[in-house]
């Protein structure tokens, strides 16, 4: 497996959804979300299957994290992904497995350093080629010891970095102003929840545009919690699926990557049919009257 030391793929024709920078490095813009890759824990075989297919369909750009499936997915990612592959892999720490399910605050800077050297094993890599910090948010049932302060955690990665343990540093789950003042570390991709029907971080995706920045967004077809609104639900999106061919969540998906140059996608599935329907979405084409009846949705 590699981080950012092997040299990406030269055909842009095959990469999913057209090239993109991240990292520094050129990717498509459809990736694969690895955290539905916890559902094939109990046959890993299946779940590297399933990485090979995606690799295979052009995927170059992994998203990943240590919490998920309690470093199971991160095995599979080890046992699927080849140095020759020249896949980018991106990982989260903010957060580590809890043995009791789930996963556990670790904001600390001691802890984001020791989450970092426990990936590198994991995956069997010695760069991991971007690393997203994933910071709490506003929640009052954040324990005190865990509320940390943005430039300690931001030291540590550069630290990181400087050591060439991870090739780029990202940040999630973070505020506009959060966002402003680390950009001068070199601030490589930014992972907040957006959607069609979520927009409110645009200031945010244009900042990201304009600055050169990643915008790779979680719930990008709304939030997945019961009641909350879904892109696929619209009506707008269903009648353009409709009329078109698509499914609603290709609309859905498809609406991004035409919203702004710098998004890049990263649905996850544990279903080979799922995961080449998420990649065609690089063959959907919104025209300039369906991207405005989008645009409204909102």
């Amino acid at each position: 497996m590699t981080g950012t030391n092997t040299p990406s793929r030269s055909d842009a024709t095959k990469r999913p959804g057209g090239v993109g920078s991240l990292g520094g490095r050129a990717v498509a813009r459809i990736g694969y979300g690895a955290m539905e890759l916890a559902r094939l824990t109990e046959d890993r075989a299946q779940g590297v299957a399933l990485v090979r297919r995606a690799i295979e369909l052009g995927v170059d750009h992994v998203d990943t994290a240590e919490f998920y499936g309690g470093g199971a997915v991160n095995q599979i990612l080890h046992d699927a992904i080849r140095p020759s592959d020249g896949v980018l892999i991106a990982s989260k720490i903010g957060a580590d497995p809890n043995p009791a399910g789930g996963m556990v605050l670790a904001q600390q800077p001691n802890q984001i350093t020791a989450s970092v050297e426990t990936q590198l094993t994991t995956l069997g890599v010695e760069q991991i080629g971007a690393m997203n910090l994933r910071r709490p948010g506003v929640n009052p049932e954040v324990p005190a010891e865990q509320r940390v302060d943005l430039d300690a955690q931001l030291a540590a990665l550069r630290d990181l970095r400087d050591a060439g343990k991870i090739g780029a540093i990202g940040l999630s789950n973070v505020t506009f102003d959060e966002l402003q003042h680390a950009l001068p570390l070199g601030i490589a991709c930014v992972q907040n929840s957006y959607s069609l029907l979520e927009r409110r971080d645009e200031p945010m995706l244009e900042l990201c545009r304009d600055e050169g920045v990643a915008w790779v967004p979680f719930f990008p077809l709304g939030n997945r919690h019961p009641g909350q609104p879904r892109v696929t639900d619209q009506q707008v999106v269903r009648a353009i699926a409709e009329a078109s061919g698509w499914s609603p969540a290709q609309i859905g998906l498809a609406w991004l990557l035409h919203h702004a140059p710098n998004t890049f996608v990263i649905s996850g599935t544990a279903n080979p049919a799922h995961l080449e329907a998420n990649l065609a979405v690089s063959d959907v084409v919104l025209d300039r009257a369906s991207m405005a009846a989008l645009d409204r949705a909102s």
